[in-house]
């Protein structure tokens, strides 16, 4: 049950940025889960400079969760800038496959060899292309990490702060990592709530959802929007990411897959483009996930999202908290 409530959360945080960007785009971005992948290495590299392996402290996990925040944040912005927009009023085909695109382009680049353990650099690759590249540009690549891109090599993240275990309940094993990764993820998922349904944000977010053309001609500034909700939905994919990492510290370029289609599962299961829907559905798939594991055989675990879809798909489309739409023709 700690398991699966565990679980459940983290797969409600990713479904959040589904369900947003669905809500406001129409668009299932399927790069969502690599950008999970994406926090799991920054908070990885950003750990490693701070020697959180060696003096692993509150105020060095604090500031992992942040940078790896702020660095997710920059690169839904970045996806939604140039991948995105400029396909905003094409047929929807062709976002869904660049975002497909996006997602083996993160996938893939995240297992090349770094260009500096070869000795090269990004200028002298790309004017080997005939390409010319800013001076400033190669500069900015040296702050990068010497691993950078990790490779396909897994890599194990670090402890941010001392493990403890505790028994209760007569003989449930609880760690402190447990009790942290529930705290911070319902209050992230509150705090949602509250940005959703209590800011102006939240109600441009919402209004764009409703009819962005009618948003746009009230002066809601729609562009905006839709890239604060991209930035907004990687803000909480990092998180997830770097809860899961904490936990089970072994990370890899292509560790946001399976993750990032269950949460697609649970965005679906509780309504798709509904905040609270994908709460739940998170929920509900990870108690089933761990109790199909725990009481039948443990390799069931991943099939159970999968028949969970396609029983929502032929018994109710819509989703638990969705809503029928009827489209005039």
């Amino acid at each position: 049950m700690v398991n699966g409530v565990s679980l459940g959360t983290i797969y409600a945080l990713i479904a959040l940025g589904y369900t947003m960007v669905y809500g406001v785009l129409k668009l299932i971005n399927f790069a969502h889960g690599d950008v999970y992948m994406v926090g799991a290495f920054a908070g990885y590299y950003i750990a490693t400079a701070l020697d959180v392996q060696r003096s692993p402290s509150i105020g060095k996990a604090v500031a992992v969760f942040l940078g790896s925040m702020v660095v997710c944040g920059v690169v839904g912005w970045v996806i939604e800038r140039f991948a995105y927009r400029p396909l905003r009023n094409r047929p929807r085909l062709a976002s869904l496959i660049t975002a497909i695109g996006v997602s083996f382009l993160l996938e893939y680049g995240f297992q090349l060899p770094s260009l500096r353990d070869q000795g090269q650099t990004f200028e002298g690759v790309l004017s080997g292309w005939g390409l010319a590249v800013p001076g400033w540009l190669d500069r900015l690549v040296l702050w990068l990490p010497d691993s950078f891109p990790p490779g396909p090599t897994p890599r194990f993240f670090p402890e941010p702060f001392e493990r403890v275990d505790w028994t209760v309940l007569g003989g449930v094993h609880v760690s402190n990592y447990d009790v942290v990764s529930l705290a911070v993820a319902v209050a992230f998922m509150v705090g949602l709530q509250l940005i959703v349904y209590r800011t102006k944000f939240g109600m441009a977010m919402r209004a764009v959802s409703f009819d962005s053309r009618v948003a746009g001609l009230m002066g809601i500034p729609v562009s905006r929007v839709i890239s604060g909700t991209f930035v907004l939905g990687s803000v909480l994919a990092a998180v997830a990411a770097l809860l899961v990492a904490g936990s089970r510290p072994r990370i890899d370029p292509i560790m946001g897959l399976m993750p990032g289609l269950k949460a697609f599962v649970a965005a679906v299961f509780g309504g798709i483009g509904s905040v609270p829907g994908a709460m739940v559905g998170g929920l509900v798939l990870g108690l089933s996930e761990e109790m199909v594991a725990g009481y039948t055989v443990s390799s069931f675990r991943d099939g159970i999202a999968f028949a969970m879809l396609i029983l929502v798909l032929l018994l109710r489309p819509e989703g638990l908290f969705g809503r029928v739409t009827v489209e005039k023709v």
